[in-house]
């Protein structure tokens, strides 16, 4: 049974595998890191160092490339090594059935990859999340989204950065914002971007009655000298304040918080958790490069009749997501309707199928 099993998989991962990227075109890839590497031993490489490091970055990025493909290859002639063992009556089922499960995640992982093709997707990223209305209960519900998001990061080995970070009253968070930072971060993020509702029995409700709270993440891809974003110092405004929070060493006793105000647009970002008033303030300006940045997307979109979900007010009817914790458990995503009832994991940070489902979605429309 598992000789056919296997054949089945293999048979249905064909078109999946090709979905990916078509033929792997090794030579294409190497030749494109050697001409690259070319470029570093010139005597001048490093009089420009940000022009250097770009470079480095497209070449780790074809290398990391190179060795996914290797790595899928190696994985399916794994799979048919043991179709081979089965059909000559050697008893291996246990190891064949590892080297399937093992051979389908690395299918869907490639998949994810390939998908990431969009101007911004290879770009870090910057995620702020926000509750909406309803107090404690929507400020505890951004912290456990909050706790989801850097669980994902832990998971995919992505380093992140707290930008700014505000205690709720009396619980949760008023405001975060973290720089994420990787391969393809961007891309694999966007999906999140939205309002996402959870359905529980509220543990600040002595009465055990059921709640809904709402919180919004929005996710801004982190520009380099490539995209011109010129900020002047006629159009905004700083502000500085005392850094606020629960204490300890986020927390300075002198006014180095920085807050940025962009006059024309309104938007305003904020930064206190570095120790000094400059390094917020330039951390503040990368944050408002971001959001610009996203906002130019964003117009570009919406003349094109594609509404950004970021849009949307922080409420019912514009949730992106719904996590159910009662009357049953449910995870559901409203535009794809992928569904998992493995609430647990997904809060501890299994979202990749959400993120897969959002990207092949978008694909086929």
């Amino acid at each position: 049974m598992i000789y056919e099993n296997l054949t089945k998989y293999l048979t249905y991962q064909n078109p999946n595998i090709e979905k990916c990227g078509g033929i792997f075109d090794k030579k294409t890839i190497q030749d494109s890191i050697a001409k690259l590497q070319e470029k570093t031993t010139q005597q001048k490489f490093w009089d420009d160092n940000h022009s250097a490091q770009k470079i480095l970055k497209q070449i780790s990025l074809f290398e990391n490339e190179l060795k996914m493909w290797k790595e899928l290859d190696v994985e399916y002639g794994e799979v048919e090594s043991y179709l081979e063992l089965l059909q000559e009556g050697e008893d291996v089922t246990e190891d064949a059935d590892q080297a399937l499960d093992s051979f389908g995640k690395f299918v869907e992982k490639v998949q994810i990859r390939k998908l990431l093709n969009g101007r911004d997707d290879h770009r870090n990223a910057i995620l702020s999340i926000h509750p909406g209305a309803g107090g404690t209960e929507s400020q505890d519900w951004a912290k456990m989204l909050f706790r989801l998001y850097s669980r994902w990061c832990e998971r995919t080995g992505y380093k992140v950065k707290i930008l700014d970070y505000q205690d709720g009253d009396e619980a949760g968070i008023k405001d975060v914002s973290i720089e994420v930072t990787g391969d393809y971060v961007y891309g694999n993020l966007k999906a999140e971007r939205g309002v996402h509702r959870l359905v529980r029995i509220s543990p600040f409700d002595s009465n055990s009655k059921r709640h809904t709270s709402f919180a919004s993440v929005f996710i801004f891809p982190i520009i380099d000298d490539d995209v011109e974003i010129t900020i002047e110092d006629k159009d905004i405004r700083i502000d500085t304040y005392r850094a606020s929070g629960a204490g300890g060493q986020h927390v300075n006793k002198t006014d180095s918080a920085v807050r940025i105000t962009h006059i024309e647009s309104g938007i305003v970002v904020q930064c206190q958790n570095e120790r000094s008033q400059l390094k917020n303030k330039n951390t503040a300006l990368k944050m408002m490069k971001a959001r610009l940045y996203q906002q130019k997307m964003e117009e570009r979109a919406a003349s094109q009749e594609h509404l950004s979900e970021q849009k949307k007010e922080i409420g019912w009817g514009s949730q992106i997501r719904s996590y159910v914790f009662n009357p049953y458990n449910l995870v559901k995503d409203h535009r794809t309707k992928y569904e998992t009832s493995n609430i647990q994991a997904v809060m501890d940070g299994d979202i990749d199928n959400f993120i897969r489902a959002y990207l092949l979605d978008k694909l086929e429309q």
